[in-house]
């Protein structure tokens, strides 16, 4: 009996996305007991303290304005000239960097991890990513035949770790003569945490050494997807600047994202950023990642680049978004906050949190705890070096009482 037709690279276990997996049972939860009696923190998107899904009404209501023919239409391969320009302008802000800057349109900031892994390692290269992590980054580099090795993120002290980054990044280096490294900052998915300025002037110190070799090739894949709801003001866009007149030999990718910053989340839409001290080699990557853009889903959403655009190159109605969002973002930094004091008077160790929309809990029986707290209508997402919280999630005064939950789960199973 024949029981497989799928190519070998295309056969993966049978399993579903354990998140959402987890956010639908949640769901089930809600329904049965109210969502007063549930505690649902499993998916990475921004909800009211209702419950319900925050759609910022500067974007919708600018979507809904528009001609129908100007959501419906194919947009150009490498996007819209006007969001691309917008692009730069949201992402970087005051801290652009002196180099030469190209951008291409891609569906989410997914599309632009996927351009960085596929475009610039050759076929059972290593990509290097932090212990604590975004799943889909190795979810990705195993699809295109590339294996994934980790740098730890924190040391001892709960600082970004240097030295573990710096060994795994020169031994493979050294190995494979070009590397793709990502860092996820800030606002790190799942931990919370951003580096510092200082912490990035050392990590580009390490680049820059290794780049004195000219046979390296050195790409730094920059996640920022939750940028817009990191620090005060634009402070956590300083670090830009760090990337003027870098080494030819070294590219930065930025993974700019929608999702997050404009509640854009299905409308999948975002960007890929190329920075470069060399006009050829941000000329390559324009015209590598716009081929493809072709090659695997032709081209972006129309409609959420034209309101982006439309939004960033008003300043009333940019005005108007920024205002929204700063609503917003005092009500998830409020709920942070919450979490990390009640934490501290349970005694619940947590990862240094600094922005974002999650807080991690290490331990070392993550299943059991999470399968011990949906008795309890508590969801959080199990991973493998702890548990993860996401505030962006979960109301005020729910943040406050989750950590002795989980600390009484924890010890009752340890």
């Amino acid at each position: 009996m024949i029981n497989s037709m799928a190519a070998s690279h295309a056969i993966w276990p049978k399993e579903d996305d354990a998140i959402f997996g987890l956010a639908a049972k949640a769901q089930e939860a809600v329904k049965r007991y109210g969502k007063d009696k549930v505690i649902d923190s499993t998916l990475g998107a921004l909800m009211d303290d209702n419950g319900d899904l925050v759609c910022f009404n500067t974007v919708y209501d600018e979507l809904k304005s528009m001609p129908n023919a100007n959501i419906a239409a194919y947009a150009l391969v490498a996007g819209q000239p006007d969001f691309l320009e917008a692009v730069q302008e949201a992402c970087f802000r005051e801290y652009r960097p002196d180099a030469y800057i190209k951008v291409v349109a891609t569906p989410g900031g997914t599309g632009s991890v996927r351009h960085a892994i596929y475009n610039y390692t050759n076929y059972g290269d290593t990509v290097l990513v932090s212990d604590w992590h975004w799943k889909p980054y190795v979810t990705i580099s195993e699809e295109y035949g590339r294996k994934v090795s980790h740098y730890k993120l924190l040391n001892d002290k709960n600082q970004f770790n240097l030295e573990s980054f710096k060994e795994n990044f020169e031994t493979l280096l050294e190995k494979q003569k070009r590397l793709v490294a990502v860092i996820n900052s800030p606002a790190h998915n799942p931990t919370g945490y951003s580096l510092s300025d200082e912490e990035w002037d050392q990590v580009i110190d390490i680049l820059k050494e290794n780049a004195k070799n000219k046979e390296n090739r050195i790409i730094l894949f920059i996640d920022v997807a939750y940028i817009d709801f990191a620090g005060q003001g634009n402070e956590r866009r300083k670090f830009f600047k760090k990337f003027s007149h870098l080494p030819e030999n070294i590219l930065v990718i930025i993974g700019y994202s929608l999702s997050k910053g404009y509640t854009m989340y299905g409308m999948r839409q975002g960007a890929a950023i190329g920075i470069s001290s060399n006009k050829d080699i941000a000329e390559e990557f324009y015209y590598s990642c716009a081929h493809s853009n072709r090659a695997n889903w032709s081209n972006c959403n129309r409609g959420a680049m034209e309101v982006m655009a439309r939004i960033t190159k008003d300043p009333d109605k940019f005005k108007a978004y920024e205002e929204e969002k700063a609503i917003y973002k005092t009500m998830l930094q409020k709920r942070a906050e919450s979490f990390v004091k009640a934490s501290e008077e349970v005694g619940l160790e947590i990862l240094p949190y600094r922005d974002g929309f999650f807080i991690s809990i290490p331990c070392s029986n993550a299943k059991q705890i999470s399968d011990k707290l949906m008795e309890e209508n508590l969801f959080l997402i199990p991973l493998k070096m702890g548990l993860r919280f996401a505030v962006c999630a979960v109301a005020e005064e729910k943040c406050k009482i989750a950590p002795a939950m989980i600390k009484k789960a924890m010890d009752n199973i340890e």
